[in-house]
């Protein structure tokens, strides 16, 4: 099995917590993806839930931008690590 068909494992938390912020997305101890969605605020989530499932196009398009401009910096820092060792 190649690396880039491994299926994405996501893990889904539901928490009620005054302290967290509606939703939150971070890394679970295996690197992978953690949704945790807060009932604290279930009427704010449930009145905003259109506008949080469109947030997600809008997410793609900037991690999109901001991998290209690491993967820009990354290929310039190797076109001169090149060049220093075509020198030297």
């Amino acid at each position: 099995m190649n690396i880039m068909e491994k299926e994405k494992k996501v893990e889904f938390r539901i928490v009620d917590d005054s302290e967290l912020p509606p939703i939150v997305i971070t890394m679970n101890e295996n690197d992978e993806p953690k949704v945790i969605v807060n009932t604290y605020h279930r009427i704010w989530i449930g009145y905003n839930r259109k506008i949080i499932a469109g947030i997600i196009e809008n997410l793609q398009v900037k991690m999109d931008s901001l991998l290209d401009a690491y993967l820009l910096e990354q290929r310039s820092f190797e076109k001169e690590d090149r060049a220093y060792e075509a020198e030297y």
